[in-house]
């Protein structure tokens, strides 16, 4: 396998980037560059640093487009995971072979910046990789292939990413040879996009205010938000005059108007538009995380006032 350019820049990237070192020659990695306030390297510098790549570091799409003006690199073929900045189509035309995205969603579903998040907002069953070879429009470039994966119904979107980072490792590995060697060629979304996948939809950045929890909402809505955001931005709400991350619940099927706070058995209970939120953790703002009962044994007193 001849030798390839990475593009990435966040901690997927790194990941990524490192797993692929394993089995491929990176002839040089492409990257954003480090803010003078952040200390500590940022992941993907921290790799290439330990395993000796070169690297570039353009700061947004006009700086990449005039560093490739220099011809810094000869690699037939690129490779890009969470980069964060727009690549003009004259860099793409550099390459090639290209430059090949893993798009951690089955295209045409979740096109855009946050498909794993989305994914289980969604409440689907199934995602997965999809290897594309980007063109000028978001996330519409022709496929090389698809793999699926079955979502577990407490997945959380930490532990989907690490999943996904695993299975788009493995696609790679198996894919890229058979590109450079022309035994595979990318074909339209819409041709080969796999069933029940077939719809475009779009994801977005998410923004503070999205976890706030609205519990004029479906329980098993919040339910999902919760296992989603648990990250970035965290699904927050007010309990007892306390602001609190609500790190993990469960649906009950029992009626209370919403917002409406209840305790059972050493449980925390608030009523949603339809069903109720058992919180079965929580992170009170400046403490550790705990459940609900041990919640209840230092703030039930509040609790029953209001």
């Amino acid at each position: 396998m001849e030798p390839l350019v990475f593009f990435g820049s966040g901690p997927v990237a790194a990941k990524s980037l490192e797993l692929l070192a394993g089995t491929f020659e990176i002839e040089a990695v492409i990257t954003k560059p480090q803010p003078a306030h952040h200390k500590e390297p940022f992941p993907v510098l921290a790799i290439c640093e330990r395993l000796g790549l070169k690297t570039f570091k353009p700061y947004g799409k006009t700086e990449l487009s005039e560093l490739f003006k220099i011809r810094p690199v000869k690699s037939r073929l690129g490779v890009v995971i969470d980069y964060g900045f727009i690549i003009n189509q004259d860099v793409i035309d550099y390459f090639p072979l290209g430059i090949i995205n893993s798009h951690f969603s089955l295209l045409p579903e979740w096109r855009g910046a946050d498909p794993i998040t989305f994914a289980i907002l969604s409440g689907q069953k199934e995602t997965g990789v999809s290897l594309m070879l980007i063109t000028a429009g978001m996330d519409e470039g022709p496929l090389l292939a698809q793999v699926p994966y079955e979502i577990p119904p407490d997945m959380t979107t930490p532990r989907l990413t690490e999943e996904l980072i695993t299975l788009s490792d493995w696609s790679l590995k198996k894919v890229l040879p058979l590109y450079v060697n022309n035994e595979t060629k990318p074909a339209p979304q819409e041709l080969v996009a796999l069933p029940g996948h077939k719809e475009i939809s779009y994801s977005r950045k998410l923004t503070k205010e999205d976890g706030i929890l609205d519990f004029s909402k479906p329980a098993q809505q919040l339910e999902r938000e919760i296992r989603a955001f648990i990250e970035w931005p965290k699904s927050r709400m007010v309990l007892s005059g306390k602001d609190i991350v609500v790190t993990r619940a469960h649906v009950i099927p029992e009626s209370y108007p919403p917002g409406e706070i209840h305790v059972k058995d050493k449980q925390i209970i608030v009523g949603c538009g339809t069903d109720s939120l058992s919180l079965d953790e929580i992170k009170p703002a400046g403490k550790n995380t705990m459940t609900a009962a041990a919640f209840l044994a230092g703030y039930r007193n509040l609790i029953d006032a209001n």
